[in-house]
């Protein structure tokens, strides 16, 4: 499935507490939701101390578990030094579990945790730009990959000052700055690592060969252009102008959804698993933020914004991170303690290695909590928020499960 050697491929070892810490603070982040509301504004420090739980501990820590084991596949070339992703793991946990308590308890800790987060990325990007520097290949991934990491560097250092400033107290323009850091994290890192790394799963898993991949190209430089103008006119304070690169921005997406229906269309493995399933709803849910962001350019309702970033956060990286993380793991487990037995003994099957009815119960009752948690922000409804809130932890739980499942598989 991948091309990973043992020559360079880190031990899983280093990498499972990764996938591990990401699926306990995944659980905790939901649970977390039941002690906020709706209607509160979405730059209370309660909120921004969920924000910074379940994209540091959960979306950041299973996208740099992932990063170490796909960019040797995206590259083609060996870590210039892979020991550090454990330097990387403690700090970022240790830094953004020190930051939540900040938000919510004692603001004195947020530069502290502040800081070891800011380390713990300066050593990740340290870590990708030097293995990029030993590539030859330019393709949209490795493209992807640098624009990534360029804007978190930007974005870790608006974030740290950001903390830094809520702690000791020095002013600084918040109606600035933040926009420009939620632009830099959730569309300038993630998406358009979630980009460049789906133009490589997505083909492999739906077995697409021989595409046209124009759109994505193309997707990706509005998106690049985009998020850079934003920023600049955020910073000048051109709100105007803010809007129309937000409609690029929206404009690149629908140019890469539109990749991934050709994708689709072209797939020669028919079959729709638990997988596929998955990545339905976090496409769909893609697709509905943008005709989201559209309605709230339109009509400035806070109702529809928050409406478009649940199906953002929990519609779109819930399920396309849950999706990879039962196809990614199972090979990892096996590639590490059955490939050795290899025409020595019976080794198990990848889809043996999955418990099918915890994963088919986190499926349903997180797409269930998703749908009943929209309905909440859409209407105000504190009752049809934690009701959703409440499927989504037992979608959780079930996730959990099945991730230890497999961490811990025997035959």
């Amino acid at each position: 499935m991948f091309n990973i050697s043992k020559d360079f491929a880190p031990p899983f070892k280093m990498i499972e507490p990764f996938f591990k810490f990401g699926s306990i603070i995944y659980l905790i982040s939901i649970l977390s939701l039941l002690f906020l509301k709706p209607t509160m504004d979405i730059t209370d420090l309660k909120v921004v101390g969920w924000a910074h739980l379940f994209l540091l501990g959960f979306v950041m820590m299973v996208i740099f578990g992932a990063m170490a084991q796909l960019i040797p596949v995206a590259l083609e070339v060996g870590h210039h030094n892979v020991d550090l992703y454990k330097y990387i793991f403690l700090l970022l946990a240790l830094g953004s579990s020190l930051m939540v308590v900040g938000f919510w308890f004692l603001p004195w800790l947020l530069p502290y945790g502040g800081f070891l987060v800011l380390v713990s990325m300066l050593l990740f990007l340290y870590e990708t730009f030097a293995t990029l520097k030993k590539t030859t290949t330019s393709t949209l991934t490795v493209k992807c990959v640098k624009a990534g990491n360029i804007f978190l560097t930007i974005a870790i250092a608006i974030g740290f000052l950001m903390a830094l400033a809520i702690s000791v107290g020095f002013n600084l323009d918040f109606n600035k700055l933040l926009p420009i850091h939620i632009v830099l994290v959730l569309v300038g890192y993630v998406t358009i690592t979630v980009i460049g790394m789906s133009m490589i799963l997505l083909p492999m898993f739906g077995l697409a060969h021989g595409y046209d991949d124009s759109d994505v190209n193309l997707s990706f430089k509005i998106l690049v252009v985009s998020i850079v103008l934003f920023s600049l006119s955020e910073l000048f304070g051109l709100h105007y102008f803010s809007k129309i690169f937000i409609i690029g921005m929206i404009g690149a997406v629908g140019l890469y959804l539109r990749q991934l229906i050709t994708l689709y269309n072209i797939r020669a493995r028919k079959i729709h698993d638990i997988w596929y399933k998955h990545i339905y709803v976090a496409f769909i849910s893609l697709a509905l933020v943008v005709v989201y962001i559209v309605f709230w350019l339109l009509l400035g309702s806070d109702a529809i914004l928050k409406s478009a970033v649940w199906l953002f956060l929990v519609g779109f990286f819930v399920f396309v991170i849950n999706g990879h993380l039962i196809k990614i793991i199972p090979f990892l487990v096996w590639f590490e303690r059955f490939s050795p037995l290899v025409g020595k003994q019976k080794v198990p099957m990848l889809h043996e290695m999955l418990p099918d009815r915890d994963i088919e119960l986190s499926f349903w009752m997180s797409l269930s909590g998703l749908v009943v948690g929209l309905f909440g922000f859409m209407f105000g409804s504190d009752t049809l928020f934690k009701g959703g809130v409440s499927l989504l932890f037992f979608g959780a739980v079930f996730m959990f499960k099945t991730v230890i499942y497999i961490l811990n598989f025997k035959p």
